[in-house]
């Protein structure tokens, strides 16, 4: 997200307000210690002139003090006030002289003249000691400096008096302050120059940062069109041709990944097996098309949720029972028509190299069809076990029968023989009709293809059942209604097969039709098919046996089928041949209304030259 970041949060800011603190910082403290260096020094060497002035002046006044009064004494005080007007500066404001009586001689302070010969009254000077201080000034505010020096006598032997002098160093403070002044300004200005270097050095370093982060942006966008600048050889300079060599690793193994996952998107989308990931939370992040199909979802309901939810296996399994012993197991789920599906499923884990469990895999196979296949097997085993055990039981009780004496008795015995060569018969139809199912099984049972009238063969075949209905041994009376098309039907069938094939559907409609009841037999053209139907007034076929009659030993009625001589494979070798002839076969069944069998073969009308 290209959120536009404020001046005063960015880097180019900071860098400046850090390089314009630092400068301020430092020209504050070099400020502060030129200041307070300049004030000592500038205080100290007023005091210092100030101090050596007075003991000058004292040194002076000394001789002119020690005269004697009256005469003496005027020209005395005359002559100390000229001194002491002669040595007032401008920084001096007031000079002061005071004998050894505390009596005004001289002062410099015209509006107080008037002082001179009276008692002194400035405290400072009332025990003629050394003393110097800074004080303010009672009628300006300002602050002077007072410096008290004792008078000795010529001989230096007695102190006759002191000189008071109170000098102005406000001046002194005044020029440190203008100083300052001149500093300060001198740092604003230089502040001001700085800021703008400082933008402009800080600009010069967050520029190519930015078009780096630009350059960052189109990279996460997958946009490697465009490089960072190169603005110099520092090192900005170095990161920005290392992000430039970055974005061209990141392009090639992004190419090199993309081509890595479409290879893997493609074989998981042509995969026969169904193929789940999960990470090592149990949560689907990744499911082919063909699991989707598999387990009836979508993929927004799979991904991100639990795969014990997906599989429905949260009851029996825990992800760590997965993640700890990860066999194959069955799954069964209902598929989209509604029919079973069985899955084997088999799980796999995802290990890092360092040995760190990151998800779990699930390939789904569909062996529906062969559990289909195995359980078929495993019944056509029962069956065939079970056909063949029944006739044989019954063969071994007649013949230990006759063996026991039976065979002398003439009516017994003819009987006894009868039922066993039936029995032979039927076994030995069995076995054939199981060779012709496992010859058609493997494709080995060639076909005699010829083109015949299929009117005539249908015709040919019900004329036989005719012939046996009117026969003296045949105990049941049906008939067969006949509803042909007029337009004359040529097929390429095996005929010896196709006679077969009407045969069993004819037997097992006269079987479980009642007596006197009636066949209704069928033949039409549809498009590019002939349709074959045959319809009893039998008991019909349950609805849900009725999608099993072509099953090998299959019978709805077992005890009437096998009374009836049948084997449980007429209907199965039918299925076999039209499904070898190209065409396909049905029933359709109401429980009490009986049943019709569907037959329909590939069927293309031809021209009156055709056999020309």
């Amino acid at each position: 997200m290209n959120k536009k970041v404020r001046f005063f949060q960015s880097v180019n800011f900071k860098i400046a307000l850090a390089f314009i603190l630092i400068l301020i910082i430092s020209i504050e403290i070099i400020g502060a210690y030129f200041i307070r260096g300049l004030e000592n020094k500038t205080v100290e060497s007023f005091t210092t002139g100030m101090n050596r002035q007075a003991a000058s002046l004292a040194g002076t006044l000394g001789s002119e003090l020690s005269k004697g009064d009256g005469k003496d004494s005027e020209e005395a005080d005359a002559s100390i006030q000229r001194i002491i007007d002669t040595n007032k500066s401008g920084d001096i404001i007031e000079i002061r002289v005071v004998d050894e009586k505390g009596i005004v001689r001289a002062t410099t302070n015209v509006s107080d003249r008037s002082a001179r010969g009276k008692k002194n009254d400035y405290r400072d000077i009332d025990d003629l000691a050394v003393k110097s201080e800074m004080a303010i000034d009672d009628a300006t505010g300002n602050r002077v400096y007072i410096n008290v020096q004792p008078i000795q006598s010529p001989t230096g032997d007695t102190i006759i008096g002191a000189v008071y002098i109170k000098s102005d160093i406000e001046k002194q403070y005044l020029e440190i302050q203008n100083t300052a002044l001149i500093f300060v300004t001198a740092s604003i200005i230089a502040a001001a120059i700085s800021i703008v270097v400082a933008v402009l050095v800080s600009r010069s370093i967050t520029q190519p940062i930015g078009e780096m982060r630009e350059q960052a942006r189109r990279i996460a966008r997958g946009d490697y069109s465009r490089k960072v600048a190169v603005h110099g050889k520092d090192e900005l300079g170095q990161l920005a041709e290392t992000f430039n060599q970055l974005g061209d690793r990141i392009e090639e193994t992004q190419e090199a990944m993309e081509a890595e996952r479409n290879r893997l998107d493609s074989v998981l989308s042509h995969m026969t097996d169904g193929v789940v990931a999960t990470d090592r939370r149990g949560k689907v992040i990744t499911i082919n098309e063909m699991a989707i199909n598999l387990l009836n979802v979508t993929s927004e309901e799979a991904v991100g949720h639990s795969i014990l939810e997906l599989l429905d296996i949260e009851e029996d399994y825990t992800l760590r029972k997965l993640l700890e012993n990860p066999d194959e197991m069955l799954i069964s789920r209902q598929a989209q028509d509604g029919s079973e599906l069985i899955l084997r499923t088999d799980f796999s884990m995802i290990r890092r190299e360092s040995g760190f469990i990151s998800g779990l895999v699930a390939v789904m196979h569909d062996v529906t069809e062969q559990e289909k296949t195995e359980q078929e097997r495993r019944e056509f085993v029962s069956n065939v076990s079970h056909e063949l055990r029944t006739p044989l039981t019954s063969m071994r009780s007649y013949i230990e029968a006759l063996s026991e004496g039976a065979w002398e008795d003439p009516e017994i015995a003819p009987n006894f023989l009868k039922v066993t060569l039936d029995e032979t018969d039927r076994m030995i139809r069995m076995i054939n009709d199981l060779l012709n199912l496992s010859r058609m099984d493997n494709g080995k049972n060639s076909m005699q293809l010829e083109y015949i009238n299929f009117n005539e063969l249908v015709n040919f075949v019900l004329d036989r059942f005719d012939m046996m209905m009117n026969s003296q041994d045949q105990k049941k009376k049906y008939t067969i209604r006949r509803e042909f098309t007029k337009r004359e039907l040529w097929v390429e069938v095996d005929t010896d097969k196709m006679m077969q094939v009407i045969d069993n559907i004819m037997n097992n409609a006269i079987k479980y039709s009642p007596d006197g009841g009636t066949i209704t037999v069928r033949l039409m053209e549809t498009h590019n098919n002939i349709a074959l139907s045959i319809q009893d007034q039998g008991l019909g076929i349950p609805k849900k046996d009725l999608q099993k009659v072509f099953d090998r030993f299959y019978r709805v009625d077992k005890a009437r089928a096998r009374k009836q001589g049948g084997t449980g494979l007429g209907l199965a070798i039918s299925k076999e041949v039209i499904k070898a002839h190209g065409g396909s076969i049905w029933a359709e069944s109401k429980e009490g209304r009986g049943s019709t069998f569907f037959i329909t073969l590939p069927y293309e009308p031809y021209e009156g030259d055709w056999w020309e």
